[in-house]
């Protein structure tokens, strides 16, 4: 209960923009008593929110935390399912593990497990993730969506895009795809995204996506050996970025590719994913469990499969492999 009456009152101040809202009018759109609005009020300043309280006209937020919480990531939030609830940790080894965990729950599709710090984050093929407290973003999202088990991974790509408009969108800076799931500017990582599945014979049961972005670390956060190869959004627009501010922009973007998808298929995530994308038109090397395939990239199949054209003029369809361009 005090947690939907505070999502009514980040849900007013959101669509209340720079307007005052009086406590009368807080209590009765929300349906609580002058006092228990001004105790969220409370609880929101303790949570580092800066709100501005004038004399016969109201409360208006004007300045949010630095770190992120629910709260937070909810004023503003523009989406009907996508992280309307948010599982939030201060720590965790994963939040794959947590999300795997609160899919079994049976939490409502959208659901998002959010942590400052992974402990022991993540890539695909088990590599781990560098994850510093207070710098990123690292997510867990949890879908249920009624699809062939085969087209899973299309919803990793489909992430891509998403992340990509809304880092164009809070930044400006240009981000590309790198096939199958890293975002790269100026050729340096920046967030990689992982795919799993819960599932039983043919059927799915959950989709649980999870997000490393490297938001606000400096270059001396990251390990010797990641200079050259990783960097952050702030590293590459000379200054901090709000994660708050681009989590929800994500959660924006995605809801309505998903939704897309949902109705029209992958198509149309094919043609922006192939926009994105860097490997378009060049000669790569495609590194498999079994083989090393060195080729053209032409694009991806409409199941989102890469395809390489090796100097025989031979085809080759690669569902997973580490990319070298």
């Amino acid at each position: 209960m005090q947690s939907e009456i505070r999502n009514k009152l980040l849900d007013a101040f959101t669509n209340a923009g720079e307007t005052f809202l009086s406590g009368q009018y807080l209590a009765e759109l929300i349906g609580c008593s002058r006092t228990a609005v001004w105790k969220h009020m409370e609880e929101l300043r303790k949570e580092g929110f800066t709100l501005e309280a004038v004399r016969n006209r109201g409360y208006r937020i004007v300045k949010t935390p630095e770190n992120i919480t629910p709260d937070e990531i909810r004023l503003g939030l523009l989406t009907n399912f996508i992280g309307k609830n948010i599982h939030f940790e201060e720590s965790v080894e994963s939040t794959q593990k947590i999300a795997h965990r609160l899919s079994n729950e049976s939490v409502p599709e959208g659901t998002v497990v959010i942590a400052e710090e992974q402990r022991l984050g993540k890539g695909r093929m088990n590599r781990s993730w560098h994850s510093p407290k207070y710098t990123g973003i690292w997510m867990s999202l949890i879908l249920r969506p009624n699809i062939p088990l085969t087209k899973a991974p299309q919803l990793t790509l489909l992430t891509a895009v998403a992340i990509v408009q809304a880092i164009e969108e809070v930044t400006g800076l240009e981000p590309e795809i790198k096939w199958p799931n890293d975002i790269l500017i100026n050729g340096k990582k920046i967030t990689g995204i992982l795919t799993e599945l819960q599932a039983e014979a043919d059927q799915i049961h959950s989709v649980i996506i999870g997000t490393g972005i490297n938001v606000n670390q400096k270059k001396e956060d990251f390990p010797q050996e990641l200079h050259e190869k990783a960097s952050s959004l702030s590293i590459e627009k000379g200054e901090s970025i709000s994660r708050a501010e681009l989590i929800r922009s994500i959660f924006k973007h995605f809801e309505k590719l998903y939704l897309l998808y949902l109705e029209q298929g992958f198509f149309p995530i094919k043609l922006l994913w192939e926009g994105y994308a860097i490997s378009i038109g060049k000669n790569l090397k495609a590194r498999t469990l079994t083989n090393v395939i060195e080729g053209k990239a032409l694009g991806i199949t409409d199941d989102g499969v890469l395809k390489l054209e090796d100097k025989t003029g031979m085809i080759h369809h690669i569902y997973s492999a580490d990319i070298e361009i």
